[in-house]
């Protein structure tokens, strides 16, 4: 069975064998000592090329046809793990092969594969593009997998609100879990209060679609239970502390926390993990009306915490409060949650390096491991108590936006950690979900973060 796909795309890969071009991947030295193919050599010298990172050469047959490619890797390949991501939208359209390379198969082939994504949805014309054939001692099908993660995370955040609010959210979570047989429930509407998820009702009551709380169930019980959270506010206006438009723009992203365990969960469903997965995302979009939740109103949690409104606009950790506190109820061994939450996250790390947060010393040291053998990088910092301070308030058990701006990644992960006390392990990733600028393994835009790291450490887990 081939991976679940949200948008159907063509695979960037072939499989022709020998009626593919072939690609020769070189660093400098290949090229000063003369150690590749006689014909792609010379016509490199003749073309004064240095093989540069990212850097394309074709070569010609003698008959003046397309007989093949140099590519650049520059004079450290180690450093850029992923280049042959720039070579899918560098290479003329065409089935290509892999000659020469001083890269492992798997890096190469996902490279490519992560490198070759195109979010065409709403473009009138669509033109071809290169596939490569996947070297044969690379593993295919865990590579055909993690592109779908990846690519059904990049395909939910780009996809504009109007065609990706909470009604077809749920469409898609519906899609996933059927494609995979796994079980699925929505509580939603005026349920979610008959049911004790005040603030995800809270949140999304005054959105034209109804809040909602997706639950995904799969595997077999008696498995190592594995829980994934994704904040799902599929357009965040800011509620009545409304944002400036320029800090709207890229609002449609703010489901970018379920998009990625949506993707997440792809991959441990398709490899067939053997644990006992449990995927919840409460999904709402943060819209002005009549009855919209205002600064200074109080509510209480499912947990039995209250919460005092400080800022509409700090709406994430509110509906994640009831998400992990039901996620909790059952005690996971491992519970993650994802989401895009704070700016101050960006400002300490930037976008590309997502901070996570845990108290688990052996989680974090796992996590890290685990980011540096993936080249998915994720960076810990700290549960500071010092900090529990800021979170407390006059009224209420705790206020969603403390005063005074300082260290606001820490004091939300902290407001979250007051909802988790029964699960074995827990890491919160306030993650980003989108790329600014083109780099070689993406073309910018919706991105999946740590998601690759966080299924290989799963998988290695249970080895």
């Amino acid at each position: 069975m081939a991976p679940y796909q949200f948008i159907e795309r063509p695979t960037p890969f072939n499989t022709k064998g020998g009626s593919t071009l072939p690609i020769f991947a070189v660093t400098p030295a290949h090229i000063e000592t003369g150690t590749i193919d006689p014909i792609a050599l010379d016509w490199a010298r003749r073309a004064g090329y240095k093989a540069e990172s990212g850097s394309l050469l074709l070569i010609p047959t003698a008959e003046g046809h397309l007989g093949g490619a140099l590519y650049g890797l520059g004079t450290n390949p180690s450093e850029q793990p992923y280049i042959t991501g720039r070579l899918a939208r560098a290479l003329p359209a065409g089935d290509w092969h892999i000659e020469t390379a001083p890269l492992t198969a798997n890096r190469l082939a996902l490279g490519f594969g992560l490198g070759s994504y195109r979010f065409d949805r709403y473009k009138s014309e669509k033109s071809p593009a290169a596939t490569l054939m996947i070297p044969r001692d690379a593993d295919a099908a865990d590579i055909k997998r993690q592109l779908a993660g990846v690519f059904l995370a990049r395909d939910l955040i780009n996809t504009p609100t109007n065609d990706m609010g909470p009604n077809q959210l749920e469409a898609v979570f519906r899609g996933l879990a059927a494609h995979y047989k796994a079980e699925m429930s929505v509580i939603s509407g005026d349920d979610l209060l008959t049911q004790n998820f005040p603030l995800v009702h809270t949140v999304g009551r005054a959105s034209a679609d109804a809040p909602r709380l997706l639950e995904l169930r799969w595997g077999k019980k008696g498995h190592r239970k594995v829980t994934l959270v994704g904040k799902g506010v599929c357009f965040d206006t800011g509620g009545l502390d409304i944002k400036p438009a320029a800090s709207m723009l890229l609002m449609k992203k703010d489901m970018g926390g379920a998009a990625n365990v949506m993707g997440l969960a792809l991959m441990i469903m398709d490899a067939k993990l053997k644990v006992d997965l449990r995927v919840i995302v409460p999904v709402v979009e943060n819209a002005i009306s009549s009855n919209a939740f205002r600064p200074g109103d109080i509510y209480r949690s499912r947990k039995g915490l209250t919460v005092q409104i400080d800022n509409t606009d700090a709406e994430g950790r509110l509906i994640l409060a009831d998400a992990l506190a039901y996620a909790d109820e059952e005690e996971p061994e491992l519970l993650i949650d994802m989401a895009t939450l704070t700016g101050a996250a960006r400002v300490a790390l930037g976008p590309d390096l997502p901070p996570f947060f845990t108290d688990d010393a052996n989680l974090a040291h796992d996590l890290t491991e685990a980011s540096l053998e993936t080249d998915d990088p994720i960076w810990r910092l700290p549960l500071y108590s010092g900090y529990e301070k800021d979170i407390r308030t006059k009224f209420a058990d705790l206020t969603n936006a403390p005063a005074g701006g300082m260290a606001g990644a820490i004091t939300a992960a902290l407001f979250l950690k007051r909802f988790v006390s029964k699960a074995k392990s827990w890491a919160h990733f306030d993650i980003y979900g989108w790329a600014q600028s083109e780099r070689p393994h993406s073309p910018g835009g919706g991105e999946a973060q740590a998601i690759r790291a966080l299924f290989h450490h799963i998988r290695e887990s249970l080895r």
